[in-house]
């Protein structure tokens, strides 16, 4: 519940705040211990043990390696999954980017990936979902509830624990074919997001927003093709095609091309649920056709990425891949191959870890190494929290 997820983020504004106070007293030269005490409160919003803080204080004194060895430890505690990791990814599940959400399967999701090391450049692809175990107490799960998650929230159950939450299908759990899961985007919580109601734009916008860390005004390019735009946008808002010509198409031209990926799928307001239907293409794409009837027409499950070419060729996609393709895995594959997808999650630890994006030529050096370790070490989330708060440590 939004109560329970308060509580767990103001647990963590104490810690937070300590790290702060610190931050602002100790000289540069602190030694050891503070570093540590400092590395453990950014890391999990608390305060170490004796024995913890004495083996982080001994792993940075050792050297900068050793630092890293001290951040590993730091994550060990239940707190970096139950309230860093939570509270990082809270934000990604809901159109308002709140963190007052209840806990649901897309956040356990993400907190199960980071937990286990699941390469991190699979989570708009795979067919997986984590869910509490039968030995957390938890209710079984169902697509159509969130009761499962709400008892864990309510139990404050401890998912830095692999018997209280574990990997699962989205095949076997919410009955979607292998090929039409797409990690978190296929969630029952993703698609109460943004399948629910609208066009199903919604998913392309927040999908990027939130692992691209670019919204649409910024990528918008009137430069593409408009042919695949639908027939709902008007050509002429207010009766000024120059609106549409030099405004509307940057954005739609891109969006509505890449949004075919989403075509069978919809959120069915009447049971709950998220809803697959292979070949038929959902009402929704369908909607206010006489706006501008020589709009495209959604005919099946196709896209194109035509953002890469133009000024968003800069986002860095993958030669490997034809930017083209049918459905939502594919979609969400084109994303996590991408340049900018590995430097988003960068940017946006560097936010979690140091309270502030990255500002100066020093931070931004940081941000492409720790960008390259990020996919050296097969996507490992760990990674990036651990050498950013070790960045952030002394500041």
């Amino acid at each position: 519940m939004a109560d329970r997820t308060r509580i767990l983020l103001t647990q963590a504004l104490p810690g937070i705040a300590l790290a702060l106070w610190a931050a602002a007293q100790t000289p540069a030269f602190a030694g050891p211990n503070e570093q540590a005490e400092r590395l453990f409160g950014r890391l999990t919003g608390s305060q170490p043990s004796s024995a913890v803080l004495a083996q982080m204080s001994a792993d940075i004194a050792s050297g900068s390696a050793g630092a890293i060895s001290a951040a590993n430890v730091a994550m060990q505690d239940p707190a970096f999954y139950n309230v860093t990791i939570r509270n990082f990814a809270a934000p990604m599940t809901n159109k308002a980017q709140s963190v007052f959400v209840p806990l649901n399967d897309y956040t356990a999701t993400i907190i199960g990936m980071v937990r286990d090391n699941v390469p991190f450049n699979t989570v708009l692809s795979a067919d997986l979902v984590y869910v509490g175990s039968g030995s957390s107490g938890a209710p079984a799960y169902s697509p159509a509830n969130n009761a499962m998650y709400q008892y864990l929230d309510d139990n404050n159950i401890d998912l830095s624990n692999p018997a209280n939450l574990q990997a699962s299908t989205q095949s076997s759990m919410l009955g979607l074919p292998t090929a039409a899961t797409a990690g978190v985007m296929t969630t029952a919580a993703g698609a109460g997001a943004f399948f629910y109601k609208g066009t199903n734009r919604a998913m392309v916008r927040f999908t990027m927003m939130n692992y691209l860390c670019d919204d649409l005004q910024y990528i918008a390019d009137t430069t593409r093709p408009s042919d695949r735009i639908r027939q709902d946008p008007a050509r002429s808002p207010g009766g000024d095609s120059r609106v549409f010509l030099n405004q509307c198409i940057g954005c739609h031209s891109g969006m509505d091309a890449l949004a075919g990926a989403f075509a069978y799928y919809d959120f069915n307001l009447t049971t709950n649920m998220e809803t697959y239907t292979p070949g038929q293409v959902v009402p929704k794409y369908s909607i206010n056709t006489t706006n501008f009837q020589y709009g495209y027409v959604t005919t099946d499950d196709s896209w194109k990425n035509y953002w890469r070419s133009g000024p968003n060729a800069l986002l860095g996609w993958s030669a490997s891949l034809p930017g083209t393709g049918n459905g939502a895995k594919a979609f969400g594959q084109e994303l996590e191959s991408s340049q900018q997808f590995t430097t988003c999650q960068v940017q946006k630890v560097f936010q979690a870890m140091c309270l502030r994006p990255p500002g100066n030529t020093a931070d931004y050096a940081q941000v492409s190494q720790i960008s390259a370790d990020f996919a050296a070490n097969n996507y490992s989330m760990k990674t990036i929290f651990a050498e950013t708060a070790v960045y952030c440590m002394g500041q």
